[in-house]
């Protein structure tokens, strides 16, 4: 490691959790190259120790220093692989992505199918995923093809897995050709290479054949899936050019059980859309994060608004300046709970608080915070009215700010408005889930169910006051 990072170190020990830094210098100074590459945060967390939202917080503050890359990458949920990279969410500026080895095309929604990943920086210290083309083929499918969500056996079992499902592999140069001359089971085969995501089926079937059957291929770099050959069994000549200026890994595979498993192996990741709802990378990040012309969508975030009831009135009671200083207060205290609870401000309008979290359970467990915060600024006429609501919604820019968009936003706005002074009113999307029952049961706190008509919408819903 070098000395510059050394220093870059002593920095963020001054602006995140003494555990959480101490875990990743020491990544840097003695993990193996692999480990510093597309970093999982949530898997970090768990192997070191270390509570997810501090990992995260280090992780972002790190970056921001230089100590790491941060990149988010589009994901395909069959294959697990990496479809587009990019150093910020600005390049994700395409309604569909389309994967060759799976044929198919994904919307690239942000808590879905858009994760978070952090690689150590060259400067800091030189891995081999910083050369790509040099890594062996396992490495460069560990590394760099698929995404931080898949779950690697260790190094024996992965070679066997590739072992299983690999009729043929070979490095193939820039410019060069190769023939790949192999008997052809009866089996469903891919050709595909990592490097461009070029993919051609194979559907051998039928009365096995003497005949030497020949396929020739080009490989150029535009992620191309060229459809399905039809086969017999028996002696297959593959010639494979390559044209896509850079060096690439074309394998001949088993589409059966051994490479389904491997496929389907997956773990938990950092999600774009959590890294929108975190409060530090707001606090970091949050005016660089998208193009206005963007709408990336979210399958499901959980919001809550505040409006704080009694504020016109305090300034009479006690005057500008000390109404001022508790309504300071009380947004500072808003901001922490929200933070400490895995969530983010959006925004403020005059003293109303929006907020953004990843689940449901994390939004109830603030709210019920906020509304025990409030009561003990000691002023019995400043209480909360609180209201929650989850849904789908669009990630946007508006007035510079990264915000949100949708119904879903609009409904939680007007549960809220629903509240009584002190009160936390929840849709059933937030409160029908197990965790946010068992959550409220661990507090003593039992919702009470009504159905309630809001403004501009079409049916009366099922809303929970938390008493």
């Amino acid at each position: 490691m070098q000395d510059e990072a050394t220093a870059q170190f002593t920095v963020l020990r001054q602006a995140a959790r003494p555990e959480a830094v101490a875990a990743l210098e020491d990544l840097v100074r003695h993990a193996p190259d692999r480990a510093l590459s597309r970093i999982n945060a949530l898997d970090l967390a768990a192997r070191q120790g270390v509570a997810e939202e501090d990992t995260i917080a280090a992780l972002l503050h790190a970056a921001r220093l230089g100590l790491f890359d941060l990149a988010w990458n589009v994901l395909c949920p069959g294959c697990g692989g990496v479809l587009h990279q990019g150093l910020t969410l600005k390049g994700l500026d395409q309604s569909r992505y389309s994967c060759a080895l799976c044929a198919a095309g994904y919307e690239p929604t942000l808590d879905e199918l858009v994760e978070v990943t952090f690689t150590v920086n060259p400067r800091v210290r030189r891995i081999a995923a910083h050369d790509p083309d040099a890594l062996p083929m396992i490495e460069y499918f560990r590394q760099v093809f698929w995404g931080s969500g898949f779950d690697l056996p260790d190094d024996a079992a992965l070679a066997r897995a590739f072992d299983d499902c690999t009729l043929e592999a070979i490095e193939l140069p820039a410019g060069e050709r190769a023939v790949l001359s192999l008997q052809a089971p009866a089996a469903f085969l891919i050709l595909f290479d990592p490097v461009t995501h070029m993919a051609q089926f194979l559907d051998v079937q039928g009365e096995p054949t003497r005949e030497r059957q020949s396929l020739a291929l080009t490989v150029d770099g535009h992620h191309a899936q060229t459809g399905t050959l039809a086969l017999r069994p028996g002696p297959l000549r593959i010639a494979i050019e390559n044209r896509a200026g850079r060096r690439t890994l074309p394998g001949l595979w088993i589409a059966g059980d051994a490479l389904h498993d491997l496929l389907g192996r997956r773990r938990p990741f950092l999600t774009a859309a959590r890294l929108l709802s975190n409060q530090t990378f707001r606090d970091l990040y949050g005016t660089d994060t998208l193009e206005p012309r963007q709408r990336l969508r979210i399958t499901s975030l959980t919001f809550l608004f505040t409006d704080l009831t009694g504020s016109t009135e305090l300034y009479d009671r006690v005057g500008d300046l000390a109404a001022y200083e508790l309504v300071q207060t009380h947004f500072r205290l808003l901001q922490e709970i929200v933070a400490a609870a895995g969530g983010a401000v959006v925004k403020t309008i005059g003293d109303a608080v929006m907020a953004s979290f990843p689940t449901p359970e994390q939004a109830v467990a603030a709210a019920v915070r906020m509304r025990a915060a409030i009561r003990d600024l000691r002023d019995d006429e400043l209480m909360l009215k609180i209201g929650l609501h989850a849904g789908p919604c669009l990630a946007v820019m508006l007035n510079g700010a990264q915000d949100y968009f949708g119904q879903t936003v609009n409904v939680a706005a007007r549960v809220q408005g629903l509240a009584e002074a002190g009160g936390i009113l929840a849709s059933a999307p937030v409160m029908e889930g197990a965790r946010v029952a068992a959550l409220l049961a661990g507090l003593g706190l039992a919702p009470q169910p009504q159905e309630r008509a809001l403004r501009g919408v079409a049916r009366a819903m099922a809303i929970y006051e938390v008493a």
